[in-house]
């Protein structure tokens, strides 16, 4: 027969003896705490890596607004130079709810020589305006979302733009592709990008209304 003893201490007789033989009882329940703890820390470590993902090289932060991720992103310096120049920091800091398609510095790079340049121009604030709002989708539209979509609507998911026009999505590999009323294509390499006022997907081309 087993009991616990002063200071944590089993005692149980051995077979064919009446010593006592002394075990500490806690350790099992030190071990177990020991786990849970390890455990626990693993659990925030992954919420943390959920919550916070890493896009250009910065923690996008879900406590922050878009534009004040955007900037810390070293992949994004053209969209946030193009948001600008555009006058939407204020409506995209606002709060929303916005899904913003964001392309890399990558993607506007893919564009025709001096596209990139002529769109910054003051005179053509109102183009470059239409070009950005044409990635950016009223409410918040997470991955799963657009996944059922595409599901009801024959594997091809469509929204509607701020700048008025739609978006279409569509199944590419183990993630999605999305393409723009010209036929240009793309995909969705970073999404689920949370944050204070939407969601952000990371996108390696840009779309041309």
């Amino acid at each position: 027969m087993h009991r616990c003893g002063r200071g944590g201490r089993i005692f149980a007789a051995a077979a064919g003896s009446s010593a006592p033989i002394r075990r500490d009882c806690h350790a099992p329940l030190f071990r177990t705490t020991i786990i849970a703890a390890a455990v626990a820390v693993s659990g925030t470590a992954l919420v943390a890596a959920q919550t916070n993902p890493m896009v250009g090289g910065a923690a996008m932060y879900p406590t922050k607004t878009i534009v004040e991720n955007a900037v810390n992103s070293k992949d994004h310096t053209t969209l946030v130079a193009a948001v600008k120049a555009a006058d939407l920091v204020e409506t995209l800091s606002g709060p929303g709810p916005f899904t913003v398609f964001a392309p890399t510095n990558a993607a506007f790079a893919k564009l025709p020589a001096g596209t990139v340049d002529t769109l910054l121009k003051p005179e053509n604030k109102a183009q470059l305006a239409g070009v950005l709002t044409y990635h950016v989708v009223p409410g918040t539209i997470m991955a799963a979302d657009i996944a059922a979509k595409a599901k009801a609507d024959g594997g091809t998911a469509s929204y509607t733009t701020v700048q008025g026009e739609p978006l279409m999505f569509m199944k590419s590999g183990s993630g999605w592709g999305i393409m723009d009323g010209k036929g240009h294509k793309g995909r969705i390499t970073i999404a689920d990008v949370r944050q204070s006022n939407g969601l952000i997907h990371v996108i390696d081309t840009v779309m041309l209304p």
